[in-house]
């Protein structure tokens, strides 16, 4: 479950960074540099709390009632997951990355850091996750039906993946 979240947040965070990375070498625009970063700045901020916040306890009540995972469930590898994640949603990520460069036209950085700053709140979520994982000494899985209203538990050592969505080395 935290392999998605996770990944979300790291391609958010990185297709940000790239969009905002033109914005700082605007020279000229009806903002100004000075304002767009400001406002990316801000902008940033109040993604990274609102994505972390907003239905902040619903993976503490799934992982409440998450039953144990029967020896016959497949479990995904961490790869396949991720890819599968990206694939279902890549023309989405492609659509807000235009649109965050093109927003360095109008106000420079903003729109790149508002994605970046989602994509930390992903990841900062994926980490409060991974404490649910540990506290409970259980990997949390979607299940194979893609039911994302309940979730399964395994042990920790359980495929190749570690508490929050991480590779295990």
């Amino acid at each position: 479950m935290a392999v998605t979240v996770r990944t979300a947040g790291v391609w958010l965070w990185w297709l940000g960074i790239v969009a905002a990375a033109p914005g700082a070498a605007v020279t000229f625009s009806p903002t100004g540099r000075r304002i767009g970063v400001t406002a990316g700045a801000a902008l940033f901020l109040v993604a990274a709390f609102a994505v972390f916040f907003v239905r902040a306890g619903r993976a503490e009540a799934r992982a409440r009632n998450a039953a144990r995972a029967a020896k016959s469930v497949f479990l995904q590898d961490r790869k396949v997951t991720a890819r599968a994640w990206l694939r279902r949603r890549r023309w989405w990520l492609l659509l807000a990355f235009v649109v965050a460069l093109g927003s360095s036209a109008g106000l420079p950085c903003a729109g790149g850091m508002l994605l970046a700053g989602a994509g930390a709140g992903l990841f900062a979520r994926a980490l409060r996750i991974a404490r649910i994982e540990r506290g409970r000494e259980a990997l949390l899985w979607v299940r194979p039906d893609g039911d994302q209203a309940a979730y399964q538990l395994t042990g920790i050592g359980a495929g190749d993946a570690v508490p929050g969505g991480g590779r295990r080395r």
